[in-house]
Formats: structure tokens, sequence, C-alpha cells
């Protein structure tokens, strides 16, 4: 019954994407802000199917975390759930995204208006500096800028490196860096149709000042932050310590995607 559930509703995420997306593209005309709003409400209306359908929902803590102004918020990715909930959580953001989502016809589209940063992940330092160079402009605009450094969904347990360029644009802007951890994969896993039911716990850590520092050592300080809550925080498949000793030596291999 769950997986019916869970099919049920990723139908419905598919196809109420696609009818805001087409609500967006016919008031492409108005001012950012209130797209934005529609884009709050799509967020907000699946995750409220998801509880309804699948018993799915979510707690956040540290919202007292957010400082004022905008700044870049570095989250951890193991889900397609931490890219529908920062619309609700979250202020106004510029997301980085892989360029292939703005092919995808009408939600492609509409995104172009929501001013994402959309890089060629293939691109290395082309790809670094771009989000360097539009998200210094996306933050005198007064957005947000949401950046998963590692590049990719992974799943429970499992480490990548963390890309540079956050922590990068962060210390050229000099603003914060704000590191979000959570256990979303937990319950709805990277790959497959079954979202289990349960409570996801977002985590909204302190801000880190970046101005003037070494973005290594930001990076660094962002990832043992995030990884460090993600280990701390519920299970629900019972890993052992031996997956996570796993996770730990392929964290040494670097990850797949460029550092950016």
């Amino acid at each position: 019954m769950q997986l019916v559930r869970s099919i049920l509703f990723t139908t419905y995420l598919f196809a109420s994407t696609f009818v805001y997306a087409i609500v967006v593209l016919l008031v492409c005309w108005m001012p950012f802000e209130r797209l934005y709003r529609i884009a709050r409400s799509w967020s907000r209306n699946q995750l409220w199917m998801l509880e309804k359908l699948c018993g799915l929902t979510y707690t956040v803590e540290g919202l007292e975390n957010l400082p004022d102004g905008a700044h870049v918020s570095m989250w951890k990715h193991s889900s397609a759930w931490e890219t529908i909930a920062q619309a609700s959580i979250f202020p106004p953001q510029a997301w980085v995204l892989k360029r292939e989502l703005m092919w995808i016809p009408m939600v492609g589209w509409a995104m172009r208006f929501l001013k994402p940063i959309a890089i060629n992940r293939k691109a290395g330092a082309a790809a670094v500096n771009q989000v360097v160079e539009q998200g210094q402009q996306r933050l005198r605009e007064g957005l947000w800028i949401l950046i998963f450094p590692e590049g990719t969904r992974v799943a429970p347990g499992e480490v990548r490196r963390y890309g540079i360029s956050g922590a990068l644009l962060a210390s050229r802007a000099g603003c914060k860096v704000v590191p979000v951890a959570h256990n979303a994969g937990e319950f709805w896993p990277r790959r497959g149709w079954l979202k289990r039911p349960g409570r996801i716990t977002l985590r909204i850590g302190p801000p880190i000042e970046a101005a003037g520092r070494d973005p290594r050592e930001i990076n660094e300080e962002v990832r043992n932050w995030i990884e460090t809550q993600v280990a701390s925080l519920p299970r629900t498949q019972g890993r052992s310590a031996r997956v996570q000793e796993n996770s730990t030596v392929g964290a040494g291999r670097g990850a797949s995607m460029p550092d950016t």
C-alpha cells in the first residue's frame, strides 16, 4: 500500500509541477518576488500532498540561525525532498543546478524566470567561475544562493568530495555560509518509487563567516558540520558501522562531479 501511495504522489508531483510551470510562463512578466511566491506555493503544495499520501512530514531545527541579508546556503543532497522543501523553509534563493534541467519543456523554461545559476557540470573551473560571477550578482539582488556541494545526490551514509564554488563565492562576496543537514534520504531514497512514512529532520547550522578566509578552510568547516550532524540524525534502515566505514573510504576517492 505504501508503494501505491508513493506512486500516486510521484504522479501528482510531475503533473502539478507541469501545471505550475505553465502558470509561471503565463505571468513571466511579473516581478521576481511574485514569481517566487508561485514557486513557494508549489513547494508547500507538494509537502502537504506528501504528508497526506505518504505520511511523510518534516521538522526544522535552527531557524534562528538564519542571518539577515543574503548569504550562501550549502545543503546535504541525499534526496529529491530537499529540492522541493527549500523554497518553503529559506528566504528566496537562486539555485545552482545542472543546465540540463533548463531543457525540460515547460518546467525548464519556467525555471529560467526564477534566476537559477545553470552550470555545465563538465566544465570544471569554468563552472566554478560562473557560480562566483553570477552568484555575486544574485546576492547583490538580495537573493540567497543554494548549493549542493557534493554535486549530486548521495545515499545515506555516503560522503563525496565537497566542491569549492560555494565557499569561494562566499569568500569573494564577503557573506556568510549557512550549512544545512537533514536525513531525507532515509525516507525518500535517491532511487526507486517508495517514500517511507515518518518525520524528516532538517537542521540549520550557525552561520559561518567567510569574508577574507581561505575557501578550502571554509569548505572543510562546512563539511565537518554537515556530516557530523547527518551522522547524529535518526535513521530508518538500521545501517551498520561497517556501512559508515565504507562510505568514508568512498569519500577519499572523491566525487564523480567536477569540483564546483
